[in-house]
């Protein structure tokens, strides 16, 4: 599985470590750098080095999918509005 794959694939679970990275909330700007480091970071964690020039690109693309998910607004070229962070946990209202 590519990088991209794999942040795509676990979604959640890379921006709950960037959470915990980095201060970002819902409503907040991402700037490409921190997206940069903390993919970088992320995958050095898992024993995978990236290049800056990887790390970089994978954060332009990485962008462009949560924009797609409508999870990131696009603000300009390097910074994006975090409209929400997606959770894993369901609570069912219905009782």
């Amino acid at each position: 599985m590519n990088c991209l794959d794999e942040l795509k694939n676990s979604k959640v679970i890379f921006l709950n470590f960037m959470k915990g990275k980095y201060p970002i909330e819902e409503k907040s700007n991402i700037f490409l750098r921190d997206l940069q480091y903390a993919i970088k970071a992320y995958f050095e964690s898992k024993g995978k080095k990236l290049s800056y020039t990887e790390s970089e690109k994978l954060a332009y693309d990485f962008a462009d999918y949560l924009v797609g998910e409508n999870i990131l607004k696009k603000i300009s070229n390097n910074a994006w509005f975090l409209n929400f962070l997606p959770s894993d946990n369901v609570t069912d209202t219905a009782a």
